[in-house]
């Protein structure tokens, strides 16, 4: 797609998200499967089904500028998530790991976090209501992912990992 307006931009970044949450959608489970602490993996549950709402309202976002979702594949995401597989594989101390998957999972809510605010300025701009506040509904919800995450890891997860 060549970029010659702001609406090509958006597009571009819009469908540059949908790969990232496509690709988050498998990550999940893995992540899940991985946590030893319950309430990390049920966090992780909880959010792999935000994840596909968020996928939905980005279909419906391309869907309104008469686009497809298909697009090259989120290579920013692509290395972020890497990054969570090698921790996952990692060796050794069950809270530890957890410490790992929670830092690596905060990698992935702030990735998503600047492209969703990126997004959302482009379609404040370019006049997109709907598209704004369905983009700022997932934002939020990242931010509170994001939120809940710090919350686990203070009060339990690295508490437990450093003694």
């Amino acid at each position: 797609m060549k970029l010659e307006t702001l609406k090509d931009l958006y597009i571009q970044e819009l469908k540059d998200l949908y790969s990232a949450e496509k690709q988050i959608i498998k990550a999940l489970p893995k992540m899940a499967k991985a946590a030893t602490n319950a309430d990390l993996a049920a966090g992780f549950k909880q959010h792999l089904e935000e994840t596909r709402e968020h996928a939905v309202r980005l279909e419906k976002i391309l869907s309104s500028h008469g686009q497809s979702t298909r697009g090259p594949k989120c290579k920013g995401m692509e290395g972020v998530l890497a990054e969570g597989d090698e921790m996952i594989e990692e060796e050794g101390d069950e809270e530890v790991r957890d410490a790992g998957l929670i830092g690596a999972a905060q990698r992935v809510e702030h990735y998503e976090m600047a492209g969703y605010g990126t997004a959302r300025t482009f379609a404040e701009l370019l006049g997109d209501k709907e598209g704004a506040s369905l983009l700022q509904q997932t934002l939020d919800e990242e931010k509170s992912t994001d939120k809940k995450l710090t919350e686990l890891a203070v009060t339990a997860i690295n508490v437990a990992a450093s003694q």
